[in-house]
């Protein structure tokens, strides 16, 4: 039997404050440089039928199995993957669990220093610095060689703050604050977008789509990874999200509006950045220096150009620190769990760890095969790890009955079976197709 309460957890206290935080951990860089870059890529909207498809089935299986998974074991993917071998009579659970706590750990590192950049050029946004230079040389000052650590450390410590007051406090509060105000800055940024002379190009681009591009297998292959990476589904932070629910929290309609609102933040993005990028003649293709390069190139030619940079970089630093908090919440908790460690203490350990490797990974041209390295193979076998134990060694029905606890939607059945055998299947393809091609999300 399967205890849903360990004395002194802490619990989510609302479900909205639940929903915003994993809405936070969805919606990150990927959305804001990858997703228009994919559009672009891929026949406009027509990329959205694809995406879409994925988004719901991932989202179906993924995320709600995922969310039930950590609220069943009450407790992250080391000791949720332990209990899960328990039930087969099975040792070493807690091996494999840590698989997904290696992948959350090393991508937190990467996208720490992502996260200072956003702060150093909302700095530059602020003091006018950022228009005094070209938009690369300036990048390259912030991204070359030890060329953040002041402002790495400034997103270690906001991020820090935030986790050690812990999940209602900390995380629940922050997330129900910073998300809704994400989306009102990006609504605000289309609107002003939709003033500009020569947006209209960009609109053209999205609503006239080119069909003939789902004809082409790469289409489907990249909207796959999109969605399952857009998603967060790695085996660890939803998971110990998940963990934090009360038994009478529904994880169906929960998984459903995850999805639903990282669909509409990727689209309301595109919405942004690519009318922007065709007003200026600029390349929606432009990948990764799409936000440190293009855009803010556009922004130094605008009359109002300075408070649009603000309010960008202010609105991707909420993407990123929501993000941040997910990622590195598995790890903390493990501690916690495992070595019966304070709050403060595991989150000094993990953060100082982050720190002092990321010191040497503060370079455009090392972070890259950083993240590559875990985005591509650590992170899918952490999930696709995490369908296997909750899908399939926990035993049939128990799926079923953890997806139907707390909800009125009786299809637990139907997630489970979703779960055994297209879920597991389309995570191992992930694994597949991003090693043989270098990544697809």
């Amino acid at each position: 039997m399967v205890k849903h309460y360990q004395k002194n957890r802490d619990l989510f206290r609302s479900r909205f404050g639940f929903i915003m935080a994993c809405i936070g951990s969805a919606v990150g860089m990927g959305n804001i440089w990858l997703f228009p870059y994919r559009v672009g890529e891929f026949g406009g909207f027509a990329f959205l039928v694809p995406f879409l498809i994925f988004e719901i089935a991932l989202g179906f299986c993924g995320v709600m199995g995922e969310m039930a998974f950590g609220r069943a074991m009450r407790t992250g993917s080391a000791g949720a993957f332990r209990k899960a071998m328990a039930r087969r009579g099975k040792k070493h659970g807690e091996a494999f669990g840590l698989i997904p706590l290696v992948g959350s750990i090393g991508i937190a590192i990467g996208y720490t220093i992502i996260v200072g950049w956003v702060l150093r050029f909302l700095f530059g946004a602020l003091s006018g610095e950022m228009f005094n230079m070209d938009a690369g040389a300036y990048f390259g000052e912030i991204a070359g060689p030890f060329g953040s650590i002041g402002w790495h450390l400034i997103a270690i410590i906001i991020t820090f703050i935030i986790m050690n007051a812990g999940i209602a406090a900390g995380i629940e509060r922050a997330s129900k604050i910073i998300m809704p105000l994400f989306f009102f800055l990006f609504v605000g940024l289309a609107f002003f977008v939709y003033t500009l002379p020569g947006s209209e190009s960009g609109y053209e681009f999205l609503f006239s789509p080119d069909w003939s591009a789902l004809a082409n297998p790469k289409t489907w292959i990249y909207a796959l990874g999109q969605a399952f990476f857009s998603l967060s589904l790695a085996g660890c932070g939803t998971i110990v999200y998940g963990s934090y629910l009360k038994d009478d929290t529904d994880v169906v309609s929960s998984g459903f509006l995850v999805f639903v609102f990282d669909l509409i933040a990727s689209t309301l993005i595109a919405l942004v950045i690519i009318p922007a990028v065709f007003a200026f003649g600029a390349d929606p293709q432009a990948g990764p220096p799409l936000i440190f390069i293009v855009l803010p190139s556009i922004f130094a030619q605008i009359p109002s150009g300075q408070i649009l940079a603000i309010v960008f970089f202010v609105a991707v630093f909420f993407a990123g620190i929501t993000s941040l908090v997910n990622l590195y919440e598995g790890p903390i908790e493990a501690l916690q769990e495992r070595f019966n460690l304070g709050r403060m203490t595991s989150c000094g350990i993990v953060f100082a760890l982050s720190f002092v490797v990321g010191i040497f990974l503060e370079n455009a041209d090392i972070i890259g095969g950083w993240m590559d390295l875990f985005s591509i193979y650590i992170m899918p076998v952490g999930a696709l790890l995490a369908g296997v134990m909750f899908f399939w060694v926990c035993g049939k029905g128990f799926a079923a009955k953890e997806i139907e606890r707390g909800s009125k939607y009786k299809i637990g059945g139907v997630v489970e079976g979703l779960g055994k055998y297209v879920y597991c299947g389309v995570t191992l393809v992930v694994l597949v197709l991003g090693a043989l091609l270098g990544g697809i999300g």
